[in-house]
């Protein structure tokens, strides 16, 4: 009977042997998917931040155009009034 048992304690070993490789193995997955995440994180950080933003000088100079644009009109109908 002495067999035995110890035959079930090195198979319930082994076991818990392999379950720690798996959590070791899944640990070690989710830690390179988050050292990969944070690496893009944070390059897409430093790229918005050296990027200029064009956008804003567009829609100056759109709002320059149509403020031109509206001023000509009320001078065009001040001058058929007269």
């Amino acid at each position: 009977m002495n067999k035995l048992d110890e035959l079930k304690d090195l198979i319930t070993a082994l076991q818990k042997k392999e379950e720690e490789k798996q959590k070791n193995t899944v640990l070690l997955v989710l830690a390179v998917l988050g050292a990969v995440a944070a690496v893009a994180g944070i390059a897409y950080a430093v790229y918005r931040y050296f990027t200029p933003d064009y956008l804003d000088d567009f829609d100056d100079d759109l709002d320059d155009d149509f403020d031109n644009y509206f001023d000509d009109e009320d001078e065009e109908d001040k001058e058929t009034e007269e």
